[in-house]
């Protein structure tokens, strides 16, 4: 029992001592970052859907206007036709849009850079003939990963082209059915801790479970003081890091 005691002592001791050498020699203990409060987080949110226009996307911007929030929409050029009127309405209510290529199928778009390049162009003269403008902010289908290149996003860069990823995300584009409320928890989840936020989500016709949570989400980041913004020319880029 006395070595145990005495075993104790000393090690008190030289915790003791060790603290005293901190403070009186080496000054106040250095304090790891994540012990920092960080400064409030910049309270901004992006909505995006892409793949529209459809027949469901004037649901969503049904939902914007009911909740006085604006949107981006990266749409895909041979969606437009038939749908003129939603591209229209999203202009005249003041969404900002984007290009997702012309036919959003992967063989077409990613064996060559120029075939890419050709299907942002055709989208954005669709756009341009129905509504005169030339949007230039753009969105791989699927994500600039694996596609990138620094060589390649200075081609892009050429024609003004800007590019746009997300870091949050519903699981919509993979199963339109997702639950509703599992929806509501991708798009809101506490493990966001990038910002701004840049949350993807989508407006194809099969996407009607996005429309039923789409007031919640909005709901939650304005009770939680977020201000909705849209991604325009003068938005910083935002993609993935890019290949080597």
């Amino acid at each position: 029992m006395r070595k145990k005691s005495l075993t104790r002592i000393i090690a008190l001791s030289l915790v003791v001592f060790f603290i005293f050498i901190n403070y009186s020699i080496l000054g106040s203990p250095k304090v790891l970052a994540a012990d920092i409060p960080s400064k409030e987080v910049e309270k901004v949110i992006y909505l995006t859907f892409d793949d529209g226009p459809s027949v469901l996307t004037n649901k969503v911007l049904d939902i914007l206007k009911e909740n006085d929030v604006k949107a981006t929409f990266f749409i895909i050029g041979n969606q437009i036709k038939g749908q003129e009127a939603v591209v229209k309405r999203m202009y005249n209510e003041g969404h900002s849009i984007g290009l997702h290529t012309y036919t959003h199928k992967y063989k077409n778009i990613y064996p060559s850079r120029r075939g890419f390049i050709n299907e942002m162009l055709k989208t954005q003269n669709e756009i341009n003939t129905l509504i005169g403008i030339k949007p230039t902010i753009i969105r791989f289908p699927f994500g600039s990963r694996k596609h990138l290149t620094a060589d390649f996003l200075e081609e892009l860069h050429s024609y003004k082209f800007k590019v746009y990823d997300w870091n949050a995300n519903m699981s919509d584009g993979i199963k339109a059915k997702t639950p509703i409320d599992q929806l509501f928890r991708e798009a809101t989840k506490t493990t966001i801790t990038e910002h701004p936020i840049i949350l993807l989500m989508h407006c194809d016709y099969m996407h009607k479970n996005t429309c039923v949570a789409l007031p919640r989400v909005i709901k939650f980041y304005k009770d939680n003081g977020y201000e909705f913004k849209l991604i325009n020319d003068g938005t910083p880029e935002n993609y993935y890091p890019i290949k080597k």
